[in-house]
């Protein structure tokens, strides 16, 4: 306890935490103080709501250039399992999202040659044509940069050319780990932490809020986890558009790391939520949803969450496919009443929200 006693005495008089604070709960043991703190915090943030959407994810590709050392999802053009959704294809997958009650499409997918920009344009005005109350969470940050390295546009211009074509927001990946000397081993062939932190900062400024993500468990520092998150809380500071912090678990099945002995086991339920609790605290009066992602920690240990610093358990997905390619076991979706009795069983109120976080429905 004696090493956090400086972060309780900060966190009891609502005071910032700072790279120092950071470093010592990553190094700290004592789960169950930093647990208890980052209830307290979230308690006094945000409340006992839980959040979560109806929503539907749709992987448009898996053939990439970038090639992440971390990633057990992309194939090469012409590997077998590759794959490029048509955009009717897509709208048939919107079809049935919409049926099953889906307020947000969660559109994502890899850095494909072979697309041309009109490709996404014509996606999101034809999604938003057919479907115009559904939000459209749309691409990454590294996705938008390739655009536009591939263009010759701006990001500001692809930006403004997507939102013009429906797009509502952005999804947090690609942010993976901003420390450039862990990035070029995790995946040199993607834009830096800086451009992904630009290309976050552009959108803001043009309206369109984001999540933000951190992957851990791999092969970064306890340092490497604190600036990134502190980088993250930099610029919120600055734009205020980020939505939410989302720490995501490594799943290190057949990936490369796990390939070349890196990596040889997953983080553990300690780490899960030491990582939920850390961004709670350090992210305090920033971001103030923080979700835990029950496709990669599992339905069991996200309810245990809630009372460790996260108010947010995404939502009911339906069809995810990246974590599952690197060994995910849980399940690819979970009904809105199931998430609904979930969060109760955690004694919390859940709320139904949009992608942007306006509330749909109280579960009382």
């Amino acid at each position: 306890m004696d090493e956090l006693s400086q972060v309780i005495e900060k966190v009891k008089a609502s005071l910032d935490l700072d790279f120092k604070d950071g470093l010592a709960l990553m190094e700290s043991k004592n789960l169950s103080l930093i647990g208890a703190l980052a209830d307290y915090v979230r308690r006094t943030t945000v409340g006992d709501r839980v959040m979560f959407v109806s929503n539907c994810h749709i992987n448009y590709t898996n053939v990439c250039t970038s090639k992440c050392w971390f990633c057990a999802y992309f194939r090469e053009e012409g590997q077998d399992g590759a794959f490029t959704l048509s955009t009717d294809e897509i709208m048939q997958k919107a079809e049935w999202a919409s049926k099953m009650g889906a307020t947000e499409l969660h559109i994502v997918g890899s850095l494909n040659p072979a697309l041309q920009f009109e490709y996404y344009e014509e996606l999101l005005s034809r999604l938003h044509e057919k479907y115009p109350s559904m939000s459209l969470k749309a691409f990454t940050a590294v996705e938008i940069a390739y655009l536009a390295d591939t263009t010759g546009m701006v990001e500001k211009e692809v930006l403004m050319r997507l939102k013009k074509a429906g797009l509502t927001s952005l999804p947090g990946g690609g942010g993976e780990i901003f420390n450039e000397i862990i990035r070029k081993r995790l995946c040199p062939g993607k834009i830096s932490g800086e451009k992904w932190l630009e290309v976050m900062e552009t959108a803001h400024n043009l309206g369109i809020k984001s999540n933000a993500t951190m992957l851990y468990g791999h092969i970064e520092t306890p340092g490497d986890i604190v600036d990134h998150i502190m980088r993250i809380r930099e610029l919120q500071a600055k734009t205020g558009g980020f939505q939410s912090f989302i720490p995501l678990s490594f799943h290190p099945d057949n990936t490369e790391l796990q390939k070349n002995g890196l990596v040889k086991f997953a983080p553990t339920g300690f780490d899960d939520l030491k990582m939920i609790a850390v961004s709670r605290l350090l992210l305090n009066g920033y971001v103030n949803n923080i979700k835990t992602y029950w496709v990669m920690v599992g339905e069991k240990l996200a309810q245990v969450a809630l009372h460790y610093g996260a108010n947010d358990m995404d939502g009911t997905v339906m069809e995810e496919k990246i974590t599952h390619a690197a060994g995910g076991m849980t399940a690819e979706y979970t009904p809105k009443e199931r998430l609904v009795h979930l969060i109760k069983n955690a004694g919390k109120v859940p709320v139904e929200r949009t992608a942007n976080y306006e509330v749909v429905k109280v579960y009382e």
